[in-house]
């Protein structure tokens, strides 16, 4: 079965630069800890697009079309297929003045500018030249790609766009209803308090109003479950071993304060000058005080 433009797919690929030979992105685990670009936080496997929609390089896509299922391929894209030959007018000169609030970045950091991103690559006195230009701009690309699959069921292909916007959640936890034209998505607890998923939900339902046009009208439902006695047992005991490391520690560090104080000799207290002792009453008999200074007097 051969693929069209509007498809939904899911491919494998490897990316490298042919100047260099250095690979910059892969769908494969094994893949990225082998080039060093391994990221924990980061979901290997293959990626979702839906062909024509520009979410690979043009050149790319193009390729694409009319490819076999499961069947990898090797692509090499001059710059103008890819990401485009380097534009001299995107580098730019910016007041060092600008980054007070988030600190001077370093030469090569990825940053974003008046809300384009940008690469640092020079910080001079009192300036950093940023460019705009993508980072793979000006490059041959070497892609060995592969579709995985077609995307034919619409709930999947609705779970898909969820995971395109919110990859921090596994998307199988998320849940489907479709009535008519009404569709809901019910929302896991694991997304409830996302950075930014406000603007993830108002991005997925542009996309399913795009993709899927009969669709009218789309809920997003977060349900906050109560947590059953059992559970609450079970968290109980989990702070108990950092709060018994904790004082194990004061404990140790009571010792060596202990041992290093042993350790110095004690300082004498400094002596209180002595004055004369005020005459009691005979019949009240000396005092205490009286005692020691007759004491240090024999």
């Amino acid at each position: 079965m051969a693929v069209k433009p509007g498809d939904f797919l899911l491919v494998n690929f490897t990316l490298k630069v042919k100047e260099s030979g250095e690979t910059v992105d892969t769908t494969y685990d094994a893949v990225a800890k082998d080039a060093h670009l391994h990221q924990h936080d980061a979901t290997y496997g293959p990626r979702f697009i839906i062909l024509g929609e520009g979410w690979l390089p043009k050149g790319l896509e193009d390729s694409l079309v009319g490819a076999d299922i499961g069947k990898q391929t090797t692509v090499e894209l001059p710059p103008e297929k890819g990401y485009g030959a380097r534009d001299p007018a995107k580098m730019r000169l910016v007041p060092l003045r600008r980054f007070r609030e988030q600190g001077v970045p370093n030469p090569g950091a990825q940053i974003e500018l008046d809300g384009r991103p940008a690469i640092v690559r020079a910080v001079g006195a009192g300036r950093v030249q940023v460019d705009y230009n993508h980072p793979l701009a000006g490059r041959t690309l070497i892609y060995d790609v592969s579709i995985e699959k077609v995307v034919e069921d619409d709930n999947e292909k609705v779970l898909n766009i969820i995971s395109k916007r919110i990859p921090e959640v596994d998307k199988t936890k998320f849940n489907i209803e479709k009535s008519g034209t009404e569709l809901t998505v019910e929302v896991p607890e694991e997304a409830f308090y996302l950075s930014g998923l406000q603007i993830a939900k108002r991005s997925v339902t542009s996309d399913i109003q795009k993709y899927f046009p009969d669709v009218e009208t789309i809920s997003f439902r977060e349900v906050f479950k109560k947590r059953t006695p059992g559970s609450e047992v079970q968290e109980t005991p989990t702070p108990a071993a950092p709060e018994s490391e904790s004082v194990e520690t004061s404990e140790k560090k009571d010792a060596r304060n202990a041992t290093e104080e042993g350790a110095k000799p004690q300082a004498q207290p400094p002596r209180k000058r002595k004055t004369p002792a005020a005459k009691r009453p005979a019949a009240k008999g000396p005092t205490k005080r009286a005692m020691m200074g007759s004491e240090s007097q024999r």
